[in-house]
């Protein structure tokens, strides 16, 4: 399959600050990635790499064949930073053609805003949107010039459920089109709903790089799940909550936290175990990573 954007031992340093130590990605053509990673792993300094707002401190980046800083290549891409701000005396329509026109291909305006959601509010002027409204529109701008790629940097912060869904829905018909997508995000069930492909990143570097279902095999965790008062200290919990009056568990040995639960005494019912979702794979890889730098200092 095509490149259409790589990385290949890329570093990049803010002062005494390395945000990316000797990272290597490739992302194909039609691929939608998730990337995942706690504030300051370094996944909007890669969006910024790959699209041509910041320069590499060494390594190689390269954008749909060519340079991210060429702006002949950049019109093939689309892009919504974590942060915009949109002109607020324009027209939600106008700001949409504003955007098209710096396009050599457009998307049908019709068409774009019915897609996530926007369609009835072509005349509203941007100043008198919700910030919910706004970030949808923010969202939908980058698919305004019919990009090949698009980069999404946390796309549906601050949106409630039903907005996100609807960007969702834009997400996935723009990727069923053929379209490629990386996405970031910190709603981790987000990237389970979109993504084929996690990128994991922490302190840096690439932790895994694999589908949804092999990063959560290759952690091995697992969730058990019980009604109790208190529960004595258990045996390889990595962490837990209480939700509804059920105590959520995570483990990487289930067997012996029961066995251990159950020597204790301690009164449960209602013991479930099941497999883990990509939250707690998440939370195992990054932590795993913490303990690891930890080991080497």
């Amino acid at each position: 399959m095509t490149i259409l954007a790589r990385t290949v031992d890329v570093t990049r340093r803010y002062g005494d600050v390395l945000a990316l130590d000797r990272v290597s990605l490739d992302i194909r053509a039609g691929e939608l990635v998730g990337l995942l990673g706690p504030n300051g792993a370094g996944k909007s300094t890669l969006i910024n790499l790959f699209v041509g707002l910041r320069r590499q401190t060494s390594g190689t980046v390269e954008l749909l064949g060519g340079s991210p800083q060429d702006p002949l290549v950049r019109r093939g891409i689309g892009v919504t930073p974590q942060e915009t701000g949109l002109p607020e005396s324009l027209r939600v329509g106008e700001i949409v053609d504003f955007v098209s026109s710096h396009f050599p291909e457009k998307t049908n305006k019709g068409e774009l805003l019915a897609r996530f959601g926007l369609d009835d509010l072509v005349k509203r002027q941007i100043g008198g949107l919700s910030g919910g409204q706004k970030r949808r529109l923010a969202v939908t701008l980058a698919f305004a010039g019919n990009p090949r790629m698009v980069f999404l940097d946390e796309p549906t912060t601050g949106l409630d459920v039903e907005a996100r869904r609807t960007l969702w829905d834009g997400i996935k018909d723009f990727h069923d089109g053929g379209g490629t997508v990386l996405l970031t995000s910190h709603y981790l069930e987000e990237v389970e709903a979109l993504a084929k492909r996690v990128v994991v990143v922490g302190h840096g570097r690439v932790l895994a790089d694999d589908t949804v279902q092999a990063v959560r095999d290759m952690v091995g965790v697992r969730r058990v799940s019980l009604v109790a008062e208190n529960l004595p200290e258990l045996p390889g919990v990595l962490a837990s909550d209480r939700e509804d009056g059920r105590i959520h568990l995570v483990t990487t040995d289930p067997d012996r936290l029961v066995v251990e639960l159950v020597r204790s005494g301690t009164p449960f019912s209602g013991l479930e175990i099941r497999p883990t979702s990509l939250e707690e794979a998440f939370l195992t890889i990054t932590s795993n990573s913490t303990v690891k730098e930890s080991s080497h200092v």
